[in-house]
């Protein structure tokens, strides 16, 4: 635990497990309002559900994990979208023909489709609102990811200033929401109040139902910063973990092997992997876990922030204070993972080889804040990941040992370096 001046912010940073945990988890109350970040604040104004506080957040966060309940999030209806949209993709990794490609865009185009699904409606393949929305994500992920997007998140007001590659981002950002707002105009164009099609519907009947009242959080702002923070969250962390996982089942052949021999045996090739497969298959489940860790995708989390005046291990925090919890410390933790510099599928497997759960996973993060879309992406990863894995071998260009598993930027998040591999036929 120690202070550092971001610019002008003073922010507390926690590190390792045991100190993120006693802040998110055991004091979750008082760490859970949601620090500032300028890269998003600027844009969001606190309107959407990842960067809102106070009631606002508690009223969007409680309608929203409703209304994606209900449209099937974490229950079989989700599982079967995210299942025809895996056969879309298994589709598309056939057209390549064993030849080289880069799969960001493949991956990234059929991950988002799902929570499209359930924002809005889904999209076709070459359907140009899908393909923007991709290119704008993708484009601001790196930008974020990369030292203009520090530097912004440290020195907002110079850097308003200075031309460069966040200016681009925040043009990214008005061509996303004006994209969103032609999908609601068509949604109110459309709309029958008592059988909503999708997220958007149910949040139009409930600004309908509200519009008398001053103080709701019920706008046309707060519909637009929730559905991007959705789309963003929906689409690229999971692409991102699975061209990590990508690249370490290629480094690792004996692990892709493995991981295929346990398909075969417990599910066969006559149909596609299921979620009910899950328990019958704790190799598998520890790579995707170890994956999570390694990849460490959002290694610093989000800000967060004290909501009162705090006393955390013999200090007292001011109310307001930022504080940054750094996952990947608690990722790489040496007490609670036996060699967390090297990818180990072992760190989620007992003595009998049976999936062991660690409390130190946290690629969600964890308490009050933790990730919305959770169950959503768990479905995605394990389904996307067995299904590829039972028709195809992943291959490299050239010698797994030339593979190079380190981030190409970290920032934001953890972005693995651009390659290519082929995708052969079982």
């Amino acid at each position: 635990m120690y202070t550092v001046h971001l610019g002008p912010r003073r922010v507390v940073v926690l590190s390792g497990y045991q100190a993120v945990k006693e802040a998110l988890v055991d004091q979750g109350e008082d760490f859970s309002g949601r620090g500032d970040y300028p890269v998003f604040f600027n844009f969001t104004k606190g309107n959407g559900i990842a960067f809102s506080n106070g009631d606002r957040w508690k009223v969007l966060r409680k309608f929203s994990v409703q209304i994606l309940r209900n449209f099937g999030m974490g229950k079989r209806s989700i599982e079967e979208r995210i299942l025809e949209e895996g056969s879309f993709l298994l589709a598309e990794l056939r057209k390549t023909e064993g030849k080289p490609f880069d799969p960001t865009f493949v991956l990234s185009r059929s991950v988002s489709n799902i929570i499209c699904s359930v924002i809005f409606s889904r999209f076709d393949y070459d359907d140009e609102r899908l393909l923007t929305i991709i290119r704008l994500i993708n484009d601001n992920f790196q930008i974020m990811s990369g030292p203009w997007g520090e530097l912004y998140n440290i020195f907002p007001g110079l850097l308003d200033w200075v031309p460069g590659p966040h200016r681009r981002l925040f043009r990214n950002y008005g061509c996303m929401k004006d994209l969103i707002a032609r999908s609601v105009r068509d949604h109110q164009d459309s709309l029958d109040p008592s059988s909503p099609r999708d997220f958007i519907d149910c949040f139009l009947n409930k600004m309908a139902q509200e519009k008398q009242d001053p103080h709701s959080h019920f706008h046309m702002d707060t519909l637009l910063m929730t559905t991007h923070n959705l789309l963003f969250g929906g689409t690229e962390t999971v692409g991102t973990t699975l061209r990590h996982a990508f690249l370490v089942l290629m480094k690792y052949p004996k692990v892709q092997a493995r991981v295929q021999e346990e398909i075969d045996r417990v599910v066969g090739r006559a149909r596609l992997p299921a979620l009910e497969d899950r328990a019958a298959m704790p190799y598998t489940d520890a790579v995707i876990h170890e994956v999570q860790r390694f990849a460490d995708v959002i290694p610093m989390n989000l800000p967060h922030r004290v909501t009162r005046d705090t006393a955390f291990r013999g200090f007292l925090i001011p109310k307001g204070t930022d504080i940054i919890t750094l996952l990947n410390t608690v990722h790489y933790d040496p007490s609670q993972f036996l060699t967390p510099q090297e990818f180990n599928p072992e760190h989620f497997l007992d003595a009998n080889q049976s999936f062991k759960k660690n409390p130190a996973f946290m690629p969600f993060s964890a308490g009050r804040r933790l990730c919305l879309g959770e169950s959503l992406a768990r479905m995605e990863l394990f389904l996307y990941l067995t299904a590829i894995l039972q028709s195809f071998s992943l291959q490299p260009l050239g010698a797994t040992e030339d593979i190079d598993l380190t981030p190409l930027s970290s920032g934001l998040g953890n972005l693995p370096r651009p390659f290519q591999l082929c995708v052969r036929t079982r």
